[in-house]
This record gives structure tokens, C-alpha cells and sequence, in this order.
């Protein structure tokens, strides 16, 4: 039950995170195409910006976070999948995002 309870803050936290960084992920495409930026000239603004890297670490952070604790919740709900072999599998999901995650954000970063 203790997992339980921290994977369900985990969740709630994470998901407050994604509702700020979804918004303003939109709000900065909309900036570039409205201001007829080019790709070439959005990866010429985001190399090397630091913020830019941060920002989207912390996003990746929190897709990392989320999504492994709601696919839990749904295998729990509609499978009989449970134990330590869920959480396991789940949790290499999660690696999995994080890794690919952060490795975009740097290949941009980097560029």
C-alpha cells in the first residue's frame, strides 16, 4: 500500500508538471510558426541554450515519471498482471523514456 501511495503523488506531481510544460511546448511552437521560423533557425536558437536543455529534461522527467505509474494502473485494472514482475517491466519502460528522452533534448541541444 505504501507504493501505492507514492506512485499516486508521483502521478499527480508529474501530471502538474506536464500541464505547465505541454503549455508552454505549444505556446513555443506557435511562437515559431507564427514568426516564420525555420527548422534550421530553431535549432540555431536552442544549441547550446542551457534553459532550453533544462526545460525539456524536466519534461521528459515528468513523461518519465508519468506514464510508466498510468500504464501500471491500467494493467492492474484490466489484466491480471501484478507483483514484481509489473513494476519491474515498468520501471525498465520508464529507463527506456528517460534515456530516449534526454538524448533528444541533447541531440538539440548539441546541434
Amino acid at each position: 500500500m505504501r507504493l501505492t501511495a507514492i506512485l499516486f503523488l508521483a502521478q499527480r506531481v508529474s501530471a502538474a508538471v506536464l500541464a505547465l510544460c505541454v503549455a508552454v511546448h505549444l505556446a513555443t511552437i506557435l511562437y515559431a510558426v507564427r514568426g516564420g521560423l525555420t527548422a534550421t533557425e530553431v535549432l540555431a536558437r536552442t544549441r547550446g541554450n542551457a534553459a532550453f536543455f533544462a526545460f525539456y529534461a524536466l519534461f521528459v522527467v515528468a513523461v518519465a515519471v508519468h506514464a510508466p505509474v498510468g500504464l501500471r494502473n491500467i494493467a492492474r485494472e484490466w489484466t491480471p498482471w501484478r507483483g514484481r514482475s509489473l513494476d519491474v517491466a515498468l520501471a525498465l519502460f520508464a529507463a527506456v523514456l528517460l534515456a530516449l528522452g534526454l538524448r533528444a533534448a541533447y541531440a538539440v541541444y548539441a546541434a
